[in-house]
């Protein structure tokens, strides 16, 4: 398994949450979302497990990753080469299912069915609900599966999906998730997984609306 992610670093990381939340702020709520990711994928069945980096690990990171550079100009060409780079170090040429960070809710039992399912198809994809996808497993990892599509757009999700078809493949579809882009999803993903750590962080700093202030009625915990 390979999750992809950004050092939570102020300034740098989930700057749409910015100006409801301070760029330090949104770090710690961008911190919270990778440490839950990454004790989902811990505590989820894989052989290895890949940290496809930008930045430098923190304490943070638990053992039992793989940290690999990630390198490339867009995002279509540095998910490519994640799923490059964790290959390389697999001469059996294991099935790859990749994640991003910005699905805190995501579950170990969410993670297994991904896996499972390439166990009888070639492909599976789950999609966001803004118009991305929040996962992609490959049983025969190609990078040229997501060079050149378009990323960051409404219709990113169903475009991977029609490359994907287009090569023949048989495809599953995980369920629909929402990534923390904006103050409306970090509040929508912290009532969907109230028990995970970034639910913590987003009630630690109360409710916001657009200009920062706490939203009315509600109390920080």
């Amino acid at each position: 398994m390979i999750v992809i992610a950004k050092e939570p670093v102020p300034g740098q990381v989930k700057t749409r949450l910015t100006p409801a939340y301070t760029p330090a702020e949104a770090a710690a709520l961008a911190e919270a979302a990778l440490r839950d990711t990454l004790a989902a994928v811990a505590a989820a069945p894989a052989r290895r497990r890949v940290l496809a980096l930008a930045g430098t690990p923190g304490p943070w990171l638990p053992g039992g990753f793989e940290v690999v550079a990630q390198r490339g100009g867009g995002l279509d060409e540095r998910l490519a080469h994640a799923f490059a780079d964790a290959r390389a170090g697999d001469p059996v040429g294991r099935p790859l299912v990749l994640i991003g960070m910005d699905t805190p809710q995501v579950t170990p039992a969410l993670l297994a069915r991904a896996g499972r399912a390439l166990r009888a198809r070639d492909a599976v994809l789950g999609a966001a609900r803004d118009g991305g996808f929040w996962l992609l497993g490959l049983r025969r990892p190609d990078e040229a599966l997501l060079l050149g599509v378009p990323m960051s757009r409404p219709d990113t999700g169903a475009l991977q999906l029609a490359r994907l078809r287009a090569a023949g493949l048989s495809v599953a579809a995980m369920p629909e998730l929402t990534d923390v882009d904006t103050p409306p999803d970090a509040r929508a993903v912290a009532a969907a997984a109230p028990g995970g750590r970034f639910a913590a962080a987003v009630r630690a700093l109360g409710g916001r609306t657009l200009t920062g202030r706490a939203a009315e009625g509600t109390v920080p915990a």
